[in-house]
């Protein structure tokens, strides 16, 4: 029981074709490029920020009622860095963005504006978060 094996050319240009296809297809992988990246893990301490000079700002036309409230942040709030306020009890942070602050190394001064209508009656607890 002998065969014989004949390709044809028909045979021989489908072989021909597959063997290029493969020969491009690794061509192209072996020349894909990724770009250098970093990743890192560890661990340090969080320390908390001191907060000093708190002044209220009495409105003007209802002096029941603040206006402003700036004080200053050891150390400094980098680029970047958020701070919340809240004064009431139970703790009701005011609206993200109601604090601007000057970006800093030593200290960074803050000015909140409050909800319109925060009044002096209100004010029952300074609470202060801020993160880098």
């Amino acid at each position: 029981m002998n065969q014989n094996i004949t390709i044809t050319p028909r045979r021989l240009i489908l072989l021909g074709i597959f063997g290029l296809m493969s020969v491009l297809t690794y061509g192209f992988a072996a020349a894909n490029t990724v770009p250098a990246s970093v990743a890192g893990d560890g661990q340090a301490a969080i320390s908390g920020y001191t907060v000093s000079n708190v002044h209220y700002g009495l409105d003007t036309t209802t002096p029941s009622n603040i206006s402003t409230l700036t004080f200053t942040v050891a150390p400094g709030i980098p680029a970047g860095g958020a701070v919340r306020v809240s004064v009431a009890t139970p703790v009701s942070y005011w609206p993200a963005g109601a604090c601007a602050f000057v970006p800093g190394v030593g200290s960074s001064a803050v000015t909140c504006t409050p909800p319109v209508g925060t009044t002096v009656l209100s004010l029952g607890n300074l609470r202060v978060v801020s993160a880098q």
